[in-house]
C-alpha cells in the first residue's frame, strides 16, 4: 500500500568535518529546495519527503531516492530540483542524467563504504578515542559562546543584507581582526553566508536575530547570554551547595529575563489554556506573572474573566506595557507584592504558578501552596507549570540540566519531581492532584481545592 504517489528520501547524515557527506555537499539546501518546489507545484499532499541516514554513497552526494520506483539520484544540486519535480514527480519520467542505474556498482560501493566505516569505528574504539557525539557535547560551549557574543554585539543586525568584516567591526565598535574571526565562525555554523569577502545573514538568522524582524528573538536570548557568567561558577557552586554570584541584577537583566519569559509563555500559552479549560473560571491570579502573557491568553479565551498579575515592582511596568499592547488593560490588572509574604487575596477560581516553583526551596513551595490554597474559592484550581522531573530525577534531560541552572542562579532553587509536587499539594489540603504532560520541556500539575459553599 502506498499512501502517497511518491516518497522522496534525502540523505542528511552529518559526518565529522573533512569526511565526505551529503550535508557537506549541500543536501539541506536541496531538501529545502525540494519542499519549496513541491509547494509551488501543488504536490505537497502527493509527495512525502523524508530525511534519511547515510545511504552509503557519500562521495556522490547529495543523494536522493524516489519511491515507489526506487530511483537513486546522485550529486543533486538545488538547480536540479525543479527538473526532477517536473519530469519525475509530475510526468513520471526519470531524469537520466542524475540517476544512477548501475545497481551492481552501487551495491559494491555501498558495501565497501560500510566495511570502511566499521573498520574505522573499530580502530577508534581500540585506540580509546572519544566518540564524536561525546566530544561534541564537551566542546559545545564554543559554538554557544560564539552565537551569544554575536547576539550581545548585535552582529546579525550589523551584517544585514551584506557587509565586509571591516564594515561590521565599525558598526559594532569592535576590533576588525577579531570581528572577521567571529564572522567566519558564524558562517561555519551556517548562521551567516560568505561570498567574495562579504557576509550576509541566512534566512534563519535574518528571521530571528535581526532588529526589525517580526520574529526577532534577540531580546529574550540576551537572558541566555546573561546566564553564562553564572554557569561558569558551577564548579564552585558544587563545593558550596548554592549560588556564589549573588550581586543585584540591573534593569537590563530584568528586561532580558522578562522578554525571554514572554517568548516562552506565548509559545506555550495556548496549550496551557487548552489543558486547564475554562469551566468556572471568573477570577484568576497570576503569581510572578512576568509579562502577563498567560493572563492575556486566558482572558482572550474566557469571556468575562478578570486576571490579576502579582509580581515585584520592577517587573510591573514591563507587564503593563505588554498588557496595553494586547488591549486588555481593563481586564488584566497588576499589583506589586511578594508571593511568599504579602496578602494574595481570596476567592480566585484559578491561580497560576508558571516557571516559579523552581526558584524556591521545598519548604518555600510548601508555604506557597498553602497560601495559594487559602486564596482559592471552593473548587478553585492551582496550576503549576514547570520542568517536572520523573521520579528518579534523571529525565527529562532539560529538567535535569535546569536543576543546575537553579543551583548556579538561586539560593535554594531546583527542579522537582512529580511525586514531590503531589506530596506538597496534598499536604496543603488539595483534594485532587493530577499531572498533565505537554509537548516541550514543561508540564502541568493541576490541584483542585475541595468544594463547599461560596
Amino acid at each position: 500500500m502506498e499512501p502517497f504517489r511518491f516518497h522522496m528520501f534525502v540523505c542528511t547524515q552529518e559526518k565529522p568535518e573533512g569526511v565526505p557527506s551529503c550535508p557537506a555537499k549541500g543536501s539541506w539546501r536541496v531538501l529545502s529546495a525540494l519542499q519549496r518546489e513541491l509547494r509551488s507545484q501543488g504536490l505537497s499532499d502527493e509527495v512525502h519527503v523524508t530525511t534519511s541516514g547515510c545511504l552509503g554513497l557519500c562521495d556522490h552526494g547529495p543523494v536522493m531516492i524516489a519511491y515507489p520506483e526506487g530511483t537513486w539520484y546522485r550529486e543533486v544540486q538545488v538547480e536540479d530540483v525543479p527538473e526532477i519535480v517536473a519530469s519525475h514527480l509530475q510526468s513520471g519520467k526519470i531524469v537520466v542524467r542524475k540517476a544512477w542505474t548501475d545497481a551492481v556498482a552501487m551495491k559494491a560501493e555501498i558495501l565497501d563504504h560500510v566495511a570502511h566505516y566499521l573498520a574505522m569505528v573499530k580502530a577508534r574504539d581500540e585506540a580509546g578515542i572519544l566518540p564524536d557525539d561525546l566530544n561534541e557535547t564537551i566542546r559545545g560551549f564554543m559554538s554557544s559562546r560564539a552565537v551569544l557574543t554575536a547576539l550581545e554585539l548585535d552582529v546579525f543586525t550589523a551584517v544585514d543584507a551584506g557587509a565586509s568584516a571591516q564594515d561590521v567591526a565599525e558598526r559594532i565598535q569592535a576590533n576588525p581582526r577579531a570581528t572577521e574571526m567571529l564572522l567566519n565562525a558564524l558562517a561555519s555554523l551556517k548562521l551567516l553566508e560568505k561570498k567574495d569577502g562579504s557576509f550576509r545573514n541566512t534566512p534563519i538568522s535574518a528571521r530571528f536575530f535581526v532588529e526589525g524582524s517580526r520574529d526577532n528573538a534577540r531580546g529574550g536570548l540576551m537572558h541566555t547570554a546573561n546566564l553564562w557568567q553564572r554557569w561558569s561558577t558551577l564548579t564552585e557552586c558544587m563545593r558550596t551547595g548554592t549560588a556564589v554570584l549573588t550581586g543585584k541584577r540591573d534593569g537590563s537583566w530584568t528586561q532580558a529575563f522578562i522578554a525571554a519569559m514572554d517568548r516562552n509563555a506565548r509559545e506555550r500559552a495556548h496549550s496551557v489554556v487548552e489543558a486547564v479549560g475554562s469551566d468556572g473560571i471568573r477570577r484568576m491570579l497570576d503569581l510572578g506573572g512576568g509579562s502577563g502573557a498567560y493572563s492575556i491568553a486566558f482572558v482572550k479565551a474566557i469571556p468575562g474573566l478578570q486576571a490579576d498579575v502579582l509580581d515585584v515592582p520592577e517587573v510591573l511596568p514591563l507587564a503593563q506595557d505588554f498588557i496595553r499592547k494586547a488591549g486588555l488593560a481593563d481586564r488584566v490588572h497588576t499589583r506589586p507584592g511578594d508571593m511568599l509574604h504579602d496578602p494574595l487575596g481570596e476567592g480566585y477560581d484559578l491561580i497560576l504558578l508558571s516557571a516559579i516553583c523552581h526558584m524556591f526551596s521545598p519548604e518555600e513551595n510548601r508555604t506557597l501552596f498553602q497560601r495559594a490554597y487559602a486564596a482559592l474559592a471552593p473548587n478553585g484550581r492551582l496550576v503549576v507549570q514547570d520542568f517536572i522531573l520523573e521520579p528518579d530525577k534523571t529525565a527529562p534531560r532539560f529538567a535535569a540540566l535546569f536543576a543546575l541552572n537553579m543551583l548556579v542562579g538561586t539560593r535554594t532553587g531546583g527542579s522537582y519531581s512529580e511525586p514531590e509536587y503531589s506530596d506538597w499539594l496534598r499536604e496543603a489540603g488539595f483534594a485532587e492532584v493530577r499531572r498533565v504532560r505537554l509537548a516541550g520541556p514543561s508540564g502541568l500539575m493541576i490541584a483542585t481545592r475541595a468544594g463547599g459553599p461560596n
